[in-house]
């Protein structure tokens, strides 16, 4: 590899991680945390950034990836695991959520109020699909496309929003409201599962092996240091933007009701009409490099688990589904979001964490189920809570359970279940399989 490569790969992973839900979330975060940014920034940060850096990290020191890292569980729940992953923050929830934002800031500000938005909708996920497909369609392409191209514009145009923000905005953060009053920090920490990038990194593994692979690299070693310096890169620019976008919308004053309210009163506060313009194109291009990057991820991981199914296939499959599903609208996509995520990141968490410490537990498959099964069982519970369903005793019991009141009831469950799968483990050492 090249000296730079690196660092193109890094801005790769960045592009393909900076989405809707990265743009949307760290303002309103800023805006409603108020005087207690930095503790709900902490939480942010560590679930948005660290979760998503530590699956990149397990990923390349485990031979095989992350199906070998399911497969630890069971290989049955290494792919049913792996094919819903893939399917949410591909073409049912992520890809259709990045398309609609892209519409919404980048194009429905510009459109007559009288035209109708339902044809206008139509004709946009015609054009953004039919570009997405066109560069997904050679996964090898992607870092030139995306690394070196789309993202440098991507950061500048981010790097004038932000640095005009910080001197032009005279604001000062107010009181904390929207449930920061009280635990800040882990209210941060809920709000980091939206950016789904942990999620993605399970799936953006693939596509950053592919990248470096394409350059020659072989060797297993040198393949783990260049991912990991690339995940570092991607996530040092990702806790950048999102301290100073949290900055920026904690400066603003008002009622707004989601990031992209703050976002487009800060964009059109410093620059006007022109502002319009600008925070449509960092939307824009924030969500088509994601949208490529998932699309290539299915396309790569389908047409591995599915041999007769060509990558060019499954990419044209992905873009169909996400553009059908785009015109549904971004609302309700986004009332299935928050429950699946409430329920996926649980196990997500405790599947990663426990990679590494796999040594200390001499890779004892039931530790990896009993911990999961524990942490399965609340996460599901709380997913179905997030829906609205009435679950009477069930959530009387989940209710009592240590950090409950922030969202974080499965933590407890998993460190028991975990302790019982050790305990299981030692005490029938010749009936436990044992991981390599």
């Amino acid at each position: 590899m090249r000296k730079f490569d690196s660092f193109f790969i890094g801005l790769l992973l960045f592009s393909m991680f900076f989405g809707a839900g990265n743009l949307i979330f760290p303002p309103f975060l800023g805006t409603l945390s108020g005087t207690s940014f930095w503790l709900a920034m902490a939480g942010f940060v560590l679930t948005a950034v660290g979760l998503p850096l530590l699956v990149i990290f397990a990923i390349a020191n485990v031979k095989g990836g992350i199906k070998a890292i399911g497969d630890r569980v069971h290989p049955v729940f290494s792919t049913v695991f792996m094919v819903i992953v893939y399917l949410s923050i591909g073409p049912f929830l992520a890809i259709p959520r990045n398309a609609n934002v892209a519409f919404e800031m980048g194009l429905i500000p510009l459109v007559k109020t009288s035209t109708s938005m339902t044809v206008v909708l139509l004709l946009f996920s015609a054009v953004f699909f039919l570009l997405v497909y066109l560069v997904s369609l050679n996964p090898t392409n992607l870092e030139k496309y995306l690394g070196r191209f789309i993202t440098p514009v991507l950061l500048f145009a981010m790097v004038i929003l932000c640095v005009v923000g910080l001197f032009k905005l005279e604001g000062n953060f107010q009181a904390p409201t929207g449930g920061y009053e009280s635990g800040a920090f882990f209210k941060g920490f809920l709000e980091g599962y939206n950016t789904m990038d942990a999620l993605a990194a399970l799936a953006f593994g693939i596509v950053i092996l592919t990248a470096v692979g394409r350059r020659g690299v072989t060797d297993e070693r040198k393949m783990k240091g260049y991912m990991i310096k690339a995940a570092l890169i991607a996530g040092t620019l990702l806790a950048s933007v999102y301290v100073f976008l949290g900055i920026i919308g904690g400066k603003m004053s008002g009622e707004f009701t989601d990031g992209t309210q703050v976002l487009t009163a800060v964009s059109t506060t410093l620059f006007g009409q022109s502002g319009t313009l600008l925070i449509g194109l960092i939307f824009t291009l924030a969500c088509f490099t994601t949208v490529v990057g998932l699309t290539s991820a299915c396309g790569q991981y389908f047409s591995k688990l599915v041999p007769k199914a060509s990558y060019k296939t499954v990419v044209l499959v992905t873009t169909l589904v996400g553009f059908t599903l785009t015109n549904m609208g971004l609302t309700q996509i986004l009332k299935v979001s928050v429950p699946f995520l409430t329920t996926a990141y649980p196990l997500t968490i405790v599947l990663i964490v426990l990679t590494f410490f796999h040594q200390q537990f001499k890779g004892a498959r039931v530790v990896y189920v009993s911990a999961l099964s524990f942490a399965g069982v609340f996460a599901v519970i709380s997913g179905l809570n997030a829906f609205g369903l009435n679950l009477g005793p069930i959530e009387m019991i989940r209710s009592t359970l240590p950090l409950a009141d922030v969202g974080l009831e499965w933590v407890v469950p998993s460190i028991v279940g975990t302790m019982i799968g050790i305990l299981i483990a030692k005490l029938s050492p010749k009936a436990e399989p044992v991981l390599e």
